[in-house]
């Protein structure tokens, strides 16, 4: 697999950190506290945002389509490569060509002589390394708890990162879902054509050594149950047993009527810190010892359809 890279975030976004609250020990006699489910239904329009087309990237297959939230704050030179890349159709009648156990599914070109491989079009053939930006100006709502990949973790625009205070760096986690770009030996040698999703345990040791350049946000039942490769990491060793891709389009490009519209959980609000702590300590009646902790890669990210009026 070819790792990747990272890029600046958006300049004007403002530092900030939100306290995840640690709710004390709730008294025999007092309300018992909301479960994630009800604190969603209980949630506001503000709570939620809307997936944005221009960033919305549709991988459609046979069995249905995953749709995938691409990350230009972290990634932009990559993000710019893939819209371009999917503007001109490169991975129309391409495959999924590597489903490797407990670790990522993996698509593009899988001709093996460079000459025969597929053009590129107007798309860039070499890319700078994205794999951290600089923390400075950048949104990040930590959680309260410990990691062991990084000095601090939590949310940056709804998607699962770390930081370093004192590098002063930021990055996207390889966390379930998440969408990066493959890459050779060398670090700036991904140009977006070969991309990945995290379907196994989180593999938190491609931190800051691939470029994740988003996450998808519906559809990973149609990636996880793939067939496994038998070759090596993963890689079928018949073009039979590849998945061929119909399109990969971007939403901003489809006819409205044809998206999937979406809404996320912000990750930037008090409702959240909310969810967060009803996962991270679970009081419901199945549960007998609180857990006190909670992993970034199991914090939960609801989706939903819009409310109809």
């Amino acid at each position: 697999m070819r790792p990747t890279t990272l890029a600046p975030l958006v300049a004007t976004l403002l530092f900030s950190t939100i306290a995840f609250a640690v709710e004390p020990a709730t008294p025999a006699t007092a309300a018992k506290p909301k479960s994630m489910q009800e604190l969603l239904d209980a949630s506001a329009p503000g709570d939620w945002r809307t997936l944005d087309p221009a960033n919305t990237l549709y991988l459609d297959l046979a069995a249905g389509r995953v749709v995938i939230e691409l990350a230009p704050g972290f990634a932009p030179a990559h993000v710019g490569n893939i819209r371009t890349l999917a503007r001109e159709g490169y991975w129309n009648g391409l495959s999924i060509n590597r489903s490797q156990d407990n670790f990522v599914v993996q698509w593009g070109d899988a001709a093996e002589d460079d000459k025969d491989r597929k053009s590129l079009g107007t798309a860039l053939a070499h890319l700078p390394a994205e794999f951290t930006h600089t923390s400075e100006g950048i949104a990040f709502d930590a959680l309260p708890d410990s990691d062991g990949w990084a000095p601090q973790v939590g949310f940056s625009g709804g998607f699962p990162a770390a930081r370093d205070p004192k590098s002063g760096q930021a990055w996207l986690a390889h966390c379930y879902g998440a969408v990066g770009a493959g890459r050779d030996v060398a670090a700036d040698s991904s140009n977006g054509t070969e991309l990945y999703v995290v379907t196994g345990q989180s593999p938190r040791q491609l931190d800051r050594n691939i470029t994740v350049v988003g996450r998808v946000v519906q559809g990973m039942e149609l990636l996880s149950v793939l067939p496994r490769g038998t070759g090596a990491l993963g890689f079928y060793e018949k073009p039979e047993q590849r998945t061929a891709i119909k399109a990969i389009t971007l939403a901003s490009d489809v006819p409205e009527a044809q998206r999937v519209p979406l809404q996320l959980l912000r990750t930037d609000t008090p409702l959240f810190a909310q969810v967060v702590e009803a996962r991270r300590n679970r009081r419901d009646d199945w549960y007998k010892v609180p857990a006190g902790h909670i992993d970034l890669c199991n914090v939960p990210l609801p989706v939903r359809a819009p409310p109809k009026p």
